[in-house]
């Protein structure tokens, strides 16, 4: 396995879900192998000068591999590795790029149909949009100032057509078959346990003799809230407006 490029990797500290108190807010979370952070060039913002794939690694921090890529000035990035990408490749960040794997390029400028990803919502703040391993979006219309994106989960979205897009679908298969319980403790993922075997102290639904009910109408979380069929999303997002057709229609 390759090293990474040192001077692109930090040290990071795991909360183990925790907060600034070191109250736990997010249960089941701690332990983990330690890694180190590889910082994504998400927004490609060296614009007119091409970079030749020098290798491609594994990123511990995400479900898809990352790219060396090497500028001809000697600057060394990393970027999501999208299908097809091989090492020695050249690539490119501009708005007459043209419409070959990896090159990134406004959304005005591709073609309808072409399937892209690392999608920017904001223009110049860097892709936020498909960004998963094997996830890929599909621009389906252009109309005025909006692209109509068909994004992996099923909703269609309006996207400002200087909002950026990398062409092409994020590589590596992602999921990893698990052969042991351990291989979830190195991802610092911890046990977890049903309500009603612990204490009353702990669930609402813990204690009594034997195999009991949980004892009230419904599941309720550990907090007390219904656990079933409770909406707890918020009515409005400031980007519903954008949404034509939601995940879940």
């Amino acid at each position: 396995m390759q090293k990474p490029q040192k001077s692109l990797t930090v040290g990071i500290h795991s909360p183990a879900g925790r907060n600034n108190r070191g109250v736990i807010t997010c249960r089941h979370r701690g332990g983990g192998h330690k890694r180190r952070y590889r910082h994504i060039d998400f927004r490609r913002s060296k614009q007119n000068m091409s970079a030749v794939v020098h290798q491609i690694e594994y990123d511990p921090n995400r479900t898809a591999r990352i790219a060396l890529v090497v500028y001809e000035d000697g600057e060394r990035r990393y970027i999501l590795h999208p299908v097809g990408l091989r090492v020695g490749d050249t690539i490119i960040a501009s708005e007459t790029a043209p419409n070959a794997i990896g090159n990134c390029l406004p959304l005005a400028n591709v073609p309808l149909g072409i399937a892209v990803h690392n999608v920017e919502v904001t223009p110049n703040k860097g892709g936020q949009l498909v960004r998963a391993a094997g996830t890929v979006a599909q621009i389906v219309a252009k109309e005025g100032r909006f692209a109509t994106l068909r994004l992996p989960s099923g909703e269609v979205r309006l996207v400002a057509q200087e909002c950026t897009a990398t062409i092409g679908q994020v590589g590596s298969k992602g999921a990893t078959k698990l052969y042991k319980a351990g291989q979830m403790r190195w991802r610092g993922k911890r046990p977890t346990v049903r309500g009603v075997v612990m204490n009353p102290c702990d669930h609402p639904h813990g204690g009594g003799e034997g195999r009991a009910p949980i004892g009230r109408p419904h599941p309720v979380t550990p907090w007390g809230r219904p656990a079933l069929g409770h909406l707890t999303r918020r009515a409005k997002r400031y980007s519903n407006q954008y949404i034509i057709r939601t995940r879940r229609a």
